[in-house]
C-alpha cells in the first residue's frame, strides 16, 4: 500500500543519530543522507525523515504514530532501549504484550526527539 513514510524533523543530525541507532536494533543499516533528509531501506519499504522544504517548523502529528516491525519481543526491547540511549522518551506502559481482540503482540513506543510517536511491533 505504501512506497514509503516521511516524517519532518528540525535537526536532521540529532534525527539520524536517534534513528540510526533505534532502527539499527530492527536491523536496518544507517541513513543514506541525501542533503536534507535521510533514508532508510528495507526490503519492505523506505523510511525517511527531512527538515521541511517549506522553510517552516517540523512538527510532529497529534494521533499518529508510526509502527516499525520487530522479528521478536527481543528486538522491541532493543529498539525501546536504543532509542532511549539516543534521545528518545518512552511513553505509554512499559514495553510488553498487548492482547485483544484474537491478537497478541509485543511492543513499546517511544517519541523521538522531535515529539513523533513511534512504535516496534511484534506479532506473536
Amino acid at each position: 500500500m505504501f512506497s514509503h513514510i516521511m516524517i519532518g524533523t528540525n535537526d536532521l543530525e540529532r534525527a539520524k543519530k536517534f534513528y540510526d541507532a533505534s532502527l539499527g536494533a530492527l536491523g536496518i543499516k544507517p541513513a543514506v543522507i541525501d542533503g536534507h533528509r535521510i533514508f532508510y531501506r528495507s526490503p519492505t519499504g523506505l523510511f525517511s525523515v527531512t527538515q521541511p522544504i517549506d522553510g517552516q517548523p517540523a512538527s510532529a502529528g497529534n494521533g499518529e504514530t508510526l509502527g516499525f516491525a520487530a522479528k521478536s519481543p527481543e528486538q522491541v526491547q532493543a529498539w525501546h532501549a536504543a532509542g532511549l540511549a539516543a534521545g528518545g522518551a518512552a511513553i505509554e506502559d512499559p514495553p510488553g504484550i498487548r492482547e485483544g481482540k484474537g491478537m497478541k503482540l509485543y511492543l513499546a513506543y517511544l517519541r523521538d526527539p522531535d515529539g513523533h510517536k513511534i512504535c516496534a511491533l511484534h506479532r506473536m
